[in-house]
């Protein structure tokens, strides 16, 4: 279940349109290498701290793959490249890699089959409404602060990710 709040912002697009409402997601708190370990290797004849050692040497060789050029491939959950931004230059020889190379970064690509698996069957879930400053815990709270009669149905509606919501606080689907 992933849970969004409801945030009114202009369209960076068009600013001169009225704002709308749009869901940000909310992240949970990241599991800890030890808990996600114990539960990756529950059941299995790997130990925990066997697995927590391979994730730090994984990180140790692809750091050193990734500032020698290469791409990384991580078994079936994807792939982790380096990419830049770079200013052009009209003549190729006034060309100067030390500042014309701007914001290095790193960028994941879950592979296809790792992005399909995480992504089927997804719900979302109303984790409240952000307006003005003010965080309301729930969609009804903000109807009830700010005097707003529900007409018609808080459901938003479904998606061929998750499927339809099933109540206006987004218990089990979309809202």
């Amino acid at each position: 279940m992933y849970k969004y709040k409801l945030v009114k912002k202009i369209n960076p697009q068009d600013k001169a349109a009225p704002k709308k409402w749009y869901a940000i997601p909310i992240s949970e708190v990241p599991q800890t290498v030890k808990a996600m370990t114990r539960a990756a290797t529950e059941n299995t004849t790997t130990a925990p701290i066997e697995m927590e050692a391979a994730l730090e040497l994984l990180g140790r060789h692809a750091r050193q793959q990734l500032q020698q050029g290469h791409t990384v491939r991580v078994g079936d959950l994807g792939t982790i490249r380096v990419s830049f931004k770079s200013d052009g230059v009209e003549n190729i020889t006034d060309f100067n890699a030390g500042a014309m190379i701007k914001n290095p970064r790193i960028i994941f690509t879950p592979s296809k089959e790792f992005r399909e698996s995480v992504l089927q069957g997804i719900q979302f879930q109303n984790a409240g409404v952000l307006d003005e400053g003010i965080s309301y815990a729930s969609l009804s709270d903000y109807k009830k602060a700010k005097g707003i009669t529900s007409g018609g149905s808080d459901d938003s509606g479904g998606s061929s990710i998750g499927g339809g919501g099933t109540g206006e606080d987004g218990e089990g689907g979309f809202s």
